[in-house]
């Protein structure tokens, strides 16, 4: 039997790290060298993550104690603005090793390749620096890229997400007892995730994200205007014959709500309508924000760069 390839995670205490740890034990090929937390520092991985069975150690490692030791894939779940030191090192002591960055610090980088795999398979095989997408741009991307020939201006985007996407950082969007019975607009122009989608898809997306009390789950409501008149036969068709091969999307005629996304590694995209005169598409996606949106999105594209089948580990 082969030797697995060894993973470094460096940012485990947050949610998406949670997830990447229980991903990575169940992976037949894959096993968690080190986990890097401060906070956590001395405790087991088992106390936090049960599936956990190598018996690691949380580890208050520096970016040059990460860069000498040993691992094929770096994975770096920290908070935006914290990836740089880790790059470096690793880039002057280790530069064949994968480095995927779950952060928006490397999506803007033409050096980086963009970690969208149904849309981006080609750039991520044998990459050695993948930047993983946002978990709104995401669900975004995958809602308008078949329609992006067919356009007439820009798309607009409606979101909504559970507060485990605001991360463990306390914050007005992840206060349980100021979103109880509550509905949160934030970020109102020039979101992270409205720039990233417009770079990558190549023409303007307007988006508004909010947050409500759920933990988990992200939904976006796409209004897409078109250049020529659409049926709804053709509507479906043209989504079909993009995504009618991608294990980890899924159509449907009904529009997805925000739960069945939830827990589940792919994306649900449906509800699919027309304005009265077929010049305006609506369409619903719906997934998790710490699968699909971070973890899940992340494991695949290891199994891409390592050469592995990309949906190895990936519970279907």
């Amino acid at each position: 039997m082969a030797e697995p390839f060894l993973v470094g995670l460096v940012g485990a205490r947050g949610h998406t790290g949670r997830e990447l740890i229980r991903l990575i034990a169940g992976h037949p090929d894959l096993m968690l060298a080190y986990a890097v937390s401060r906070e956590f520092a001395g405790r087991r991985v088992a106390t936090v993550a049960p599936e956990d069975n190598d018996e690691c150690i949380f580890e208050a490692l520096t970016p040059d104690d990460v860069a000498r030791r040993r691992a094929d894939v770096v994975i770096l779940a920290a908070p935006d603005g914290a990836a740089a030191p880790y790059v470096e090192a690793i880039e002057r002591d280790a530069p064949h090793r994968i480095i995927i960055d779950l952060s928006a610090d490397f999506r803007f980088d033409d050096a980086w390749a963009y970690g969208l795999p149904e849309l981006n398979r080609a750039r991520i095989n044998g990459a050695k620096r993948i930047a993983n997408p946002g978990c709104y741009a995401t669900a975004m991307q995958l809602a308008l890229a078949p329609l992006m020939s067919h356009l007439d201006g820009a798309p607009s985007v409606f979101g909504i997400s559970g507060y485990s996407g605001a991360g463990t950082t306390p914050s007005p969007r992840n206060d349980v007892e100021r979103l109880k019975d509550n509905f949160m607009a934030y970020a109102l122009t020039g979101h992270k995730h409205e720039r990233e989608a417009t770079r990558h898809l190549g023409a303007r997306v307007n988006f508004s994200p909010h947050v409500h009390p759920a933990f988990r789950g992200l939904m976006v409501t796409a209004h897409i205007p078109l250049k020529e008149q659409f049926d709804l036969a053709r509507l479906k068709g043209v989504y079909s014959q993009k995504y009618g091969n991608e294990a980890l999307i899924s159509l449907q005629d009904t529009a997805p709500e925000l739960r069945d996304g939830s827990n589940q590694h792919g994306v649900l995209i449906g509800g699919f309508a027309l304005a009265q005169d077929g010049r305006t598409a609506v369409v619903v996606a719906a997934e998790d924000n710490l699968l699909k949106g971070a973890a899940t999105q992340a494991i695949q594209n290891a199994n891409i760069a390592l050469g592995l089948k990309e949906l190895t580990g990936i519970p279907l």
